[in-house]
């Protein structure tokens, strides 16, 4: 018999040559940092069909296991801030002492009036009107003085209210005493600045008397009505005569008051 014949057994295919990315240490390496990369590794390695159906379920159950795991808790400083707020009591609790009430405004004390003697009464008036909702009346310190139409660089001599003194809304309005510019002020308000000549009561008994004639030619011809004016030795050609001479405001029954003199009748003469 002839032996049987030589069986050959199939010679297997060479593997193709080996990527650096398909060398094992790297993909156990991304398996267990970076599952995903590392199950697609190893399926495009030279590893068996078992080895990398293995490696896909190990690889994926470790990279689950944290995601369905709880959050861990938190621990060192981020737990002592909740830690401390469990440990404060609440507001209810709390037996400190009860804060006291805001105090209750109190009404603001009334305005007080400002020094304004020496002042010129505009300026006065602006200080005054500011505190109060009022006005500042002017008078003249001297009462044989009539304040003109403006009289606000007039200076203040005299204020009826004093200085720090309050001024309550219903307190009668505040009055200033007023001089002309360059006119000194009087010692008391209501004084005269130029005070009238004292008439005689009495003619004195040694004198003589004159004679109508005399009178008559010597003293000049008055405009007196006849009610209690002045002639006799004195008259005055107009109101600038009388104001020269010093006697303005002139009246009824002075020296040398006649009709001419008092335009409006009302038995004051020069008065402006």
């Amino acid at each position: 018999m002839y032996p049987p014949p030589h069986t050959y057994a199939p010679v297997p295919a060479p593997r193709p040559p080996r990527r650096w990315w398909q060398h094992p240490a790297l993909i156990i390496t991304a398996l267990v940092v970076l599952p995903p990369a590392g199950i697609a590794l190893a399926w495009t390695g030279q590893w068996q069909r078992p080895q990398k159906i293995l490696a896909t379920v190990l690889s994926g159950v470790w990279f689950l296991i944290p995601l369905m795991s709880d959050p861990q808790e938190k621990t060192g400083a981020e737990a002592k801030p909740q830690a401390a707020a469990a440990a404060s009591p609440s507001p209810a609790a709390s037996t400190g002492p009860t804060p006291a009430p805001p105090p209750t405004p109190t009404p603001s004390a009334a305005p007080q009036m400002p020094e304004i003697v020496g002042r010129p009464f505009e300026e006065a008036e602006r200080m005054v009107e500011a505190l109060i909702d009022g006005e500042l009346t002017a008078r003249s310190a001297y009462s044989d003085v009539v304040l003109p139409a403006g009289y606000g660089q007039w200076a203040v001599c005299f204020q009826d209210i004093g200085a720090g003194a309050g001024l309550a809304p219903q307190q009668a309005t505040p009055v200033a005493h007023v001089v002309a510019p360059g006119t000194g002020c009087p010692a008391a308000p209501g004084a005269e600045l130029h005070p009238r000549p004292a008439v005689p009561t009495t003619v004195p008994t040694t004198a003589p008397a004159a004679p109508p004639t005399a009178a008559r030619t010597t003293a000049p011809a008055s405009d007196d009505d006849g009610t209690g004016g002045g002639g006799g030795s004195v008259s005055y050609r107009n109101c600038d005569a009388v104001r020269a001479a010093g006697a303005a405001p002139i009246r009824r029954g002075d020296p040398g008051y006649a009709r001419h003199l008092d335009r409006d009748g009302d038995g004051v003469g020069c008065e402006r």
